[in-house]
């Protein structure tokens, strides 16, 4: 069987590193690199046949969970693995509560990354927590995680284009709807997020940027 995986980071030295690990021990995968997040997400709404997004979580100043949650939104079945520098519990925590797949840390060996993509393709979680590392995330966190999830794909995209700053029209345009649509999208965003108003809603999502610090260009054990 042939996968088909996306790398999205933006270290090419990195990225290089990554497929050479994945693609080591088979050719039966198909691997496409790109270097942000506006071509992670034209290549994710483009194709259909997507196995695996391997994502850093910090992507030309794209800090925390922002990423992910965008990202899911395009395609909710294909799974995201978050490879990060960042590796604390609070932030594998997140991660794996808004949805992703799996968590690895760039200093993982190239063993422990093929073992995580294949739990991952098998259908399972993987996370480096063993459930006794100190570091739990805070109630009100945890509740906007819970709110997040309850949002439809489409209510997803319409947060995060208006996370962007796109007004109604300029959303509408964009997905294909009415704009009359994508006020119903908007209330029942702002609804589900328990907020007043698009400001208050993208501020709340903005506490996902403080939840991963990017690191410099890491050190990997890719070898």
């Amino acid at each position: 069987m042939k996968y088909t995986f996306i790398i999205v980071d933006d270290h090419p030295l990195f990225r290089g590193a990554l497929k050479l690990a994945l693609s080591s021990s088979t050719d039966d995968i198909d691997i496409i690199e790109v270097g942000d997040l506006d071509g992670a997400k034209q290549l994710i709404k483009s194709s259909s046949d997507i196995d695996l997004v391997l994502l850093d979580l910090s992507l030309n100043g794209i800090g925390g969970m922002t990423g992910l949650i965008s990202l899911r939104s395009l395609q909710p079945l294909v799974p995201i693995a978050i490879v990060s520098a960042t590796d604390d519990p609070i932030t594998i925590r997140a991660a794996l509560g808004l949805g992703a797949s799996g968590f690895i840390s760039k200093a993982s060996t190239p063993d422990v990354i093929k073992a995580a993509v294949q739990t991952i393709l098998d259908g399972g979680i993987w996370s480096p927590l063993i459930g006794e590392e100190e570091g739990e995330l805070d109630a009100d966190l945890i509740d906007l995680i819970k709110c997040i999830r309850k949002l439809t794909p489409q209510q997803g995209r319409v947060l995060d284009l208006m996370a962007d700053g796109m007004l109604n029209k300029q959303i509408a345009h964009d997905l294909n709807v009415s704009e009359a649509t994508i006020k119903a999208h908007v209330s029942a965003v702002l609804y589900k997020l328990g907020v007043e108003s698009r400001t208050q809603a993208v501020i709340r999502l903005a506490r996902f940027k403080d939840e991963a610090v990017p690191a410099e260009m890491p050190t990997v054990a890719l070898q």
